[in-house]
């Protein structure tokens, strides 16, 4: 992490935006039935990625004057528990409580921590097993169903965000793609509406 700090200060002698995006999921089983190996894998990229590249983050941010640090919120951020994903949800609660508090410590400071919210996306992450094999999931019909109401491709969801958190002013800032408003509005236009991610 402090090595791509220094990467990115030589390249661009500043950083604005620091973004805790990397992700590792479990296979699609029981947390019980789950090997050590993914559970550490979960845990170290998911939590303590996120924890270190906020360090890093957040201590150069402070010397340089300014910046913003957003964590990447997922299944399990809203309390939302889905069976044989738990252990990423863990990891994903765990990430908004960090922030939260991490938005406490920074504010008599020049950071800013913030989360942002993708919803679902279309991504090798839902696609693909941690192994890189296909993932069993793309093949249940009701997943299927309800991922191709909600889900959407990342660069749709890029656009949304790169705006919002360019013009963010704000502290503990929460910027949300799917909100409940819209996933609603989907649900009801489904009839209308034709859209096959999957």
């Amino acid at each position: 992490m402090e090595k791509l700090w220094d990467k990115s200060i030589e390249k661009w002698k500043t950083i604005d935006v620091w973004i805790n995006n990397a992700g590792q999921n479990v296979p699609h089983e029981y947390c019980y039935e789950t090997d050590e190996t993914y559970v550490d894998a979960v845990i170290d990229t998911n939590l303590k990625g996120v924890i270190f590249g906020s360090q890093v983050a957040a201590k150069n941010m402070i010397k340089q004057g300014h910046g913003q640090i957003f964590n990447m919120e997922g299944l399990g951020s809203n309390d939302m528990i889905q069976p044989n994903t738990i252990l990423y949800g863990t990891t994903k609660r765990a990430l908004t409580y960090f922030t939260k508090g991490l938005a406490i410590e920074l504010e008599n400071t020049v950071v800013k921590a913030s989360r942002l919210s993708p919803g679902m996306m279309l991504t090798d992450f839902i696609m693909k097993t941690p192994e890189g094999n296909e993932s069993p999931v793309i093949h249940d019909k009701n997943f299927k169903f309800i991922f191709n109401i909600l889900a959407d491709k990342p660069e749709t969801v890029a656009a949304f965000f790169i705006s919002r958190i360019l013009n963010n002013k704000k502290n503990d800032a929460h910027i949300v793609w799917l909100t409940n408003t819209k996933a609603m509005f989907r649900f009801m236009s489904k009839p209308f509406v034709k859209r096959n991610l999957l």
